[in-house]
């Protein structure tokens, strides 16, 4: 019966992989496709099918191995699509089809493949088979009875020898030692002679297996992972790591996130299904995957260069085209082996393996273990291993689509208990048109996706969204934490939701107790950064870092909790955030410089003007912005419905920090934008030196036709250089860690790009002066500008100086303080009242009246805030006021005279000496 195989033909729309060579269809090639059945859907009640795209050679190729019963491309009329292709490849097309008819119609007429043999042709060969064994055995039989007579002398001797040879003890057959010289005497020497020839040859055989099993011993002690998997083990078929490839290819293949989410839900609903099914979606989901592999793309270059004996240059060509190394090396891989490998492979085997991995960091023991899994694995299986390394599977499909796919309802109860194990556990009790919903319930130890906010570009959409009021928050510049304490145990997460390293954290289960002796088990939402404790100002992000930290001495590690999702057993998520705030305002004992509430401030309907104003202190401090949250909000896991207010949000970025920098060079994307130039080196002229100076690395603001289109424009006036640093040209001052793959051969004739920033940033890398740009992205092509009118490095050098200084917006007495102090902020709930008593009073620091919050430095001490107000002058007297009295009645403050806190009663209790 025929096959209903369909064909189609068109022009690559993104870039894919030819199904027979495995190399890629470039974006806008020639490609056909075959239409064949979606194996996810055979055993449906709605069978689809899915295009296996090819190069137009390699599916002829393919076609011209086909049954002869089976459908071919015959004429042009077969091919969906033709319509729409172009007359030179028309032409190509069909004289490949004229090919496959003469190959097809030579296959017809020519010598047949060569049929099995009859069962007389296999009788007639097993008889001359056995004629001819018999007849060798004939002759070793005569030739063994001594057949002449030097054989006889010969066989007399050597049992002579055998007879003085065995005096000691040695018993000797009584024919043996009467040998004479006839027949049956050098026949019976004969047999004898060969019955210790068979006994020598066991026991060759016996030491050669025991120095076998020697061996195999030491193997075993050198190489015990691999012999764990060798072990026998009982998966079930569906476990079968080449079943997970093959779902991975065909999500990869559909564009649609409900195809894919389609997919899985075959996959796991088929009849008997009885997989693993936890380990399938860490699998399919290795971005949430905590291990630590120490391989990057280049290392895995190196080790299966040593592994196969290939080039690690070319390699390293054929992944600047790729952008994916897993592809580099299965294509390089399927040369190197013979055709036919059989998969026995489990996700247990795999996962298994990749644990062993975690524990090598050497390069001989990872090579070694690569070495292992690639002489078990197909190429296929490999690939999708390194992806697993990689933790990128490119099969564009994330917790959603996965988890929607096992059961509808899935991700959003992952997302509120990040517990994966109960929810497919919870899957699995259900029916399979069943959908559930978990309760929002968190667990402690288990981090909870943090909840994120979204760039909020002006006033009025800040009161449009927050309609009930709001909480302005500093935005902290740290590092996201989740803490959670359980009894005396204490664990820390990243925004990521990884462990979070112990240098940072490791003072804060000693502080935590202290600040919350009443808090039992809870999980704080909070971010953690340096703080200067001569000021209490916030130092930079990136200073957390173990080198960095070394160059503040005057710093400490400070946790600024800002929100609680569970406190005392109890989960609060679902809690207004006017709620959560005040449990933590009730429950918190502030340590100064290591555990702060953030500040924040109430900003009711309408006060757009405070909110401005609070905007602009934020920014003038150098701050890097404000949070603003909705008083009833409660807390969405994952979810951005919060907002940010930073510089560069502002007025469409109007407030932003831009140049017009020159593309220097460039480099190799990844992914989808492998093999195509997709970041770029951008910088400046400086006249002084006469020559280019690098700014920054750009890889955002292009979409994907306008880089297509600056690729093809670029690529005549690009070089490439690969990296080498001894081929940066003389008029490129460059770093090594910044050499580009591509350089220009002209700056002067090289394009201009305005950049714009968060703000202006320092970094040792760039060769400007140190003078770099945060978050940068490309704005907007300057065609109207050349090399010579676009920013140059003295212009460079005064936006900066520009961009640091403070706003010149009109301060009242009541902005003196900065917003990092801890003793700002007046009762950010005003009159409870007017928040219907939901919330109660602040601690009595955070409630003093402006009056109260003057600055008690004196006078020759540098004040908090430069070019603060004449009025702080006349502040001088009240706090002589506060401060007067009998010190030596009072207790030494630690801090001194820089001490933060200006509350009256603090400063009757303690004396501030300078």
């Amino acid at each position: 019966m025929a096959s209903s195989t369909k064909f189609s033909v068109d022009y690559a729309k993104r870039v894919a992989n030819c199904k027979k060579c495995r190399q890629q269809l470039p974006k806008g090639e020639l490609r056909m496709a075959r239409m064949v059945p979606n194996p996810f859907t055979t055993d449906s009640n709605n069978p689809s099918e899915m295009k296996q795209y090819f190069h137009a050679e390699c599916l002829f190729e393919t076609l011209t191995r086909c049954r002869a019963t089976t459908k071919v491309i015959e004429s042009p009329a077969d091919i969906e699509g033709w319509s729409n292709v172009q007359e030179e490849d028309r032409s190509k097309i069909l004289d490949l089809i004229s090919n496959l008819e003469k190959v097809r119609a030579g296959k017809g007429n020519g010598t047949k493949t060569p049929s099995r043999p009859s069962k007389k042709q296999v009788e007639s060969d097993t008889y001359e088979r056995e004629s001819s064994k018999k007849k060798k055995e004939d002759s070793s039989k005569k030739h063994l009875s001594g057949g002449n007579s030097e054989h006889k002398e010969k066989r007399k001797a050597e049992s002579t020898e055998k007879k003085s040879s065995k005096k000691e003890g040695t018993t000797t057959t009584k024919e043996g030692e009467e040998s004479g010289g006839n027949e049956e005497s050098a026949g019976t020497s004969g047999s004898s002679d060969k019955a210790q020839n068979k006994r020598g040859e066991k026991r060759k055989l016996e030491v050669g297996e025991s120095c076998e099993r020697e061996k195999e011993g030491k193997k075993r002690k050198v190489h015990v992972q691999e012999e764990d998997i060798k072990k026998e083990r009982r998966y079930s078929k569906f476990d079968s790591f080449k079943l997970f490839c093959k779902l991975c290819e065909v999500l990869a293949s559909v564009s649609k996130y409900t195809d894919k989410s389609t997919a899985v839900n075959m996959f796991v609903n088929k009849d008997g299904y009885d997989g693993d099914m936890l380990l399938l979606v860490r699998m399919l989901l290795p971005s949430t995957d905590q291990r630590v592999f120490n391989l990057k793309e280049k290392q895995l270059i190196k080790l299966f260069s040593n592994i196969f004996g290939w080039s690690p240059e070319e390699l390293t060509d054929s992944f600047n085209q790729t952008g994916d190394v897993s592809i580099t090396i299965r294509q390089y891989f399927e040369k190197s082996i013979e055709d036919g490998r059989k998969s026995h492979l489990s996700l247990q085997d795999v996962d298994s393996w990749l644990n062993r991995l975690t524990e090598y960091t050497k390069e001989d023991d990872q090579q070694r273990h690569l070495n292992y899994i690639a002489k078990r694995a197909t190429p296929l299986e490999l690939q999708f291993i390194l992806r697993l390394i990689k933790k990128d599977l490119r099969i564009n499909a994330g917790a959603k689509h996965i988890l929607d796919g096992i059961k509808k309802g899935a991700y959003e109860a992952f997302q509120n208990s990040r517990d994966l194990k109960s929810v497919l556990e919870k899957c699995r009790t259900l029916g399979s048109d069943t959908s559930f919903l978990i309760d929002s319930g968190i667990a402690l130890g288990t981090p909870v996706k943090p909840m994120l906010a979204e760039p909020c570009r002006s006033v009025e959409q800040a009161m449009k969204t927050c309609v009930n009021g709001m909480f302005s928050e500093i935005k902290y510049d740290g590092e996201r934490l989740q803490l959670h304490k359980s009894g005396d145990t204490f664990t820390f997460f990243s925004r990521s939701l990884r462990p979070v390293q112990e240098h940072k954290v490791s003072h804060l289960s000693d502080v935590i107790p202290q600040a919350f002796p009443k808090g039992g088990d809870m999980i704080l939402d909070a971010e953690v950064l340096l703080v200067d404790t001569a000021t209490g100002k916030p130092l930079p992000f990136g200073t957390l870092g173990v080198h960095k930290k070394e160059q503040f001495a005057n710093a400490l590690v400070c946790l600024f909790v800002f929100d609680c999702l569970l406190f005392d057993g109890k989960c609060l998520v679902d809690r207004p955030l006017k709620e959560r705030k005040k449990i933590l305002e009730e429950n918190i004992n502030e340590v100064p410089n290591r555990v702060l509430l953030s500040n924040y401030q109430l900003i009711r309907k309408n006060e757009h003007d405070k909110l401005k104003t609070m905007i602009w202190k934020a920014i003038d401090e150098g701050l890097e912005g404000l949070v603003l949250k909705d008083l009833e909000s409660v807390y969405e896991p994952g979810k951005r419905h919060w907002l940010k207010v930073k510089k560069d949000y502002l007025e469409e970025g109007k407030m932003a920090d831009t140049a017009d920098l020159i593309v220097l060079g460039a480099y190799y994307g990844t992914g989808c934008k492998g093999g195509m130039m997709s970041v770029f080196l951008m910088g400046v002229y400086d006249e002084t030196s006469n020559v280019f100076l690098t700014v920054t690395k750009c890889g955002n603001g292009h979409d994907d036709a306008t880089l297509d289109r600056i690729n093809k424009e670029l690529q005549p006036m690009m070089r490439k250089i690969g990296r080498d640093y001894e081929s940066v040209p003389c008029w490129l001052k460059c770093s090594r860690s910044l050499v580009p793959d591509f350089v220009v051969d002209d700056p002067k004739k090289a394009p201009v790009w305005e950049i714009t920033g968060a703000e202006f940033s320092r970094s040792d890398n760039h060769s400007a002066r140190g003078i770099s740009i945060r978050f940068p992205r490309v704005t907007k092509i300057r065609d109207d500008k050349s090399w010579s009118s676009a920013t140059n490095m003295d212009e460079l050098q005064k936006m900066f100086e520009v961009s640091k200084q403070k706003t010149d917006f009109d301060r009242s007495v009541e902005d003196e303080i900065p917003l990092f102090a801890k003793n700002n902020v007046n009762n950010p709930f005003g009159d409870s009242a007017a928040l219907d008593g939901d919330i109660g009073k602040l601690e009595a620091n955070k409630m003093e009246t402006t009056e109260d919050n003057t600055n008690h430095q004196d006078d020759d001490e540098k004040p908090c805030l430069e070019g603060g107000s004449p009025k702080k002058e006349e502040t001088a007297p009240k706090q002589k006021e506060a401060t007067s009295g009998d010190a030596s009645e009072k207790v030494t403050c630690k801090y001194g005279s820089k001490c933060y806190r200006k509350n009256p009663e603090h400063l009757r209790k303690y004396h501030h000496s300078p």
